[in-house]
């Protein structure tokens, strides 16, 4: 009967719609903790986004490399009097969801409960984020976990490609190693390292908070002092400084022998407070993000056949931007597959966008965002994102106009200032027989 009754509660909370036009409003606890809330009575719901900046993959050291991915591995395994079963079964009794994960950048949790529901499952994440328990067992567990997941992604194309990519993009940087850390660095994590993080960076100077579904400000107010006043106050800064990408190679190939190659490309790109960042918005829109319409795809996949989906887009970080990429092509096929990228991409740098491409850029970039915003879940997650970008409270009124100002002359400028070709830079998994310019890299190194 519990069972079927948080099955049914689940499907409930995943299925939740919202009214994303209505109002954002700024909550202040009585002690202080600030939240965006945004109040909707449709179904009995709530879902509540939090973000620590500086706890993701850039924080730490080479050695403790996977510590905060381990971190979000186990918070939800025990807390306070409440070892793993509790804690979980105490969940699934509530019919309620909370994850945690480590990003680049952020730290992140994720809670979804039925509005009467909330207010104890509040209690489980304050426990969690002030009294984990990281017993040995849980971690033994999903240290073994981990250290599985690492092995397979030394065979897996899309894998090897991506963290190859980033290691010569960053090399020595923390935006170069893998959020899951390396064997040795996994297992010289310790209970004590994950009480340190949680201590050090999930602290209140760095939280931003997002409500979203079935609560007023009243109720939420004293909600947040009961889950958050006990964090740390202030957290260890994030020290890391601005970085730039500085690709060594053009063209990297690991040999593997499979039947179609895996490719990974990209270039620097700009940050999210960069002032063209609407203009390079709907650039790259047109050249390689927008779907089976963009240069690119109509090009690689439309005209010629030789993928089934390629696509590019602004990767904005807290200390740096990339412009990333993938496509997978035939192995006879790949090399052809990036020559008409790299020629799509000088194309656009030369003459930019043409006024009907920069229009329908305009009308997709404002007409689809609305559909993302179709659960209380991801409403609160856009949340998030704004105030971890500083774009403001009314930023959802007036995205569109912010769009609808790129006129064609600053498409053409930016497509030249942010596009690349010189520096765009390809990973290669796979066994294609031949590759000009192509150096080679072991697929594991």
């Amino acid at each position: 009967m519990i069972r079927a009754t948080f099955l049914a509660a689940f499907a409930l909370l995943l299925a939740a719609p919202v009214h994303a036009a209505a109002p954002i409003k700024e909550v202040k606890s009585p002690g202080g903790i600030t939240a965006w809330l945004i109040e909707d009575r449709t179904v009995p719901v709530v879902s509540l986004e939090v973000a620590f900046r500086g706890g993701g993959v850039t924080f730490g050291s080479d050695a403790k490399a996977g510590l905060a991915s381990l971190a979000a591995g186990l918070l939800d395994e025990g807390a306070g009097d409440l070892d793993t079963t509790a804690y979980q079964t105490r969940l699934e009794d509530l019919a309620s969801s909370l994850s945690f994960r480590a990003g680049q950048d952020n730290f992140s949790v994720n809670l979804r409960s039925l509005a009467a529901n909330l207010a104890p499952t509040l209690d489980l994440l304050s426990m969690a984020l002030t009294s984990p328990r990281f017993d040995e067992a849980p971690l033994a567990r999903e240290r073994s976990a981990t250290l599985d997941a690492l092995s397979r992604e030394l065979k897996q194309p899309n894998s090897i490609a991506m963290r190859t990519w980033w290691r010569q993009e960053y090399p020595g940087l923390p935006y170069g190693r893998s959020g899951r850390g390396t064997p040795d660095s996994v297992n010289s994590i310790t209970a004590d390292d994950l009480r340190g993080f949680v201590k050090q960076r999930l602290a209140r100077d760095q939280m931003v908070i997002a409500v979203v579904g079935d609560i007023d400000a009243g109720t939420l107010g004293p909600l947040l002092d009961k889950t958050f006043g006990a964090l740390t106050r202030e957290g260890v800064p994030d020290t890391m400084p601005e970085v730039a990408a500085k690709p060594l190679h053009q063209l990297l190939l690991a040999t593997l022998p499979i039947p179609q190659s895996v490719v990974v490309f990209g270039q620097p790109g700009i940050k999210r407070a960069d002032p063209d960042w609407y203009a390079a918005l709907a650039v790259l829109n047109i050249l390689s993000s927008g779907g089976l319409t963009s240069r690119v795809a109509l090009e690689v996949r439309e005209e010629r056949g030789l993928a089934y989906s390629v696509s590019a887009s602004l990767n904005p970080l807290r200390h740096t931007g990339v412009i990333l990429g993938q496509v997978g092509s035939q192995n006879a096929k790949v090399g052809q597959a990036i020559d008409l990228i790299r020629g799509e991409w000088k194309r656009m740098h030369d003459d930019g966008p043409t006024a009907k491409e920069l229009a329908d850029a305009k009308t997709y970039l404002t007409g689809s965002f609305p559909l993302g915003l179709d659960s209380t879940g991801r409403i609160a997650a856009t949340l998030i994102a704004i105030q971890l970008d500083h774009l403001g409270i009314d930023y959802l009124a007036k995205r569109d106009a912010l769009i609808e100002k790129v006129t064609l002359a600053d498409a053409k400028r930016v497509a030249k200032r942010v596009l690349d070709p010189d520096n765009l830079f390809f990973v290669v998994v796979g066994s294609p027989p031949s590759l000009a310019g192509a150096e080679m890299v072991t697929p594991g190194g």
